[in-house]
């Protein structure tokens, strides 16, 4: 992987962790696990799309847009699944604000995944 993209998904998932843990304790009415466990899966999805566009630029690097497009999508279906799944399971205590949370989380690791896949592909 390349140490650039690394790094920066490494420092979104310890920054929203620390940020996390803070709201723990001092908000805790979010749903600490559910944002934790978002938190997560981001950073197991925001890997298989690197390698998803990784291996799309080696192929052809024209083909980066439709990497891009492809790990974006994958990511946004398992997030609105999940928040599905979220809101099925707790249909009387739906805390909103943790789903504001859990799109922010998405957005948040899409931009700083497609920022530095952009550099790499300019790069290439």
């Amino acid at each position: 992987m390349n140490r650039t993209f690394i790094i920066a998904v490494a420092a979104v998932f310890a920054v929203l962790s620390g940020v996390f843990f803070y709201m723990k304790t001092a908000m805790p009415e979010f749903r600490f696990n559910v944002m934790m466990g978002a938190n997560i899966l981001m950073l197991i999805l925001s890997a298989a799309s690197y390698f998803m566009v990784t291996r799309q630029i080696q192929n052809r690097p024209q083909a980066f847009i439709r990497g891009v497009y492809s790990g974006t999508f994958l990511k946004l279906f398992v997030c609105m699944t999940s928040v599905l799944i979220y809101v099925m399971l707790n249909k009387k205590d739906i805390h909103k604000p943790t789903l504001f949370v859990l799109f922010g989380i998405y957005a948040v690791y899409s931009v700083v995944e497609t920022t530095i896949l952009s550099k790499m592909a300019r790069v290439k």
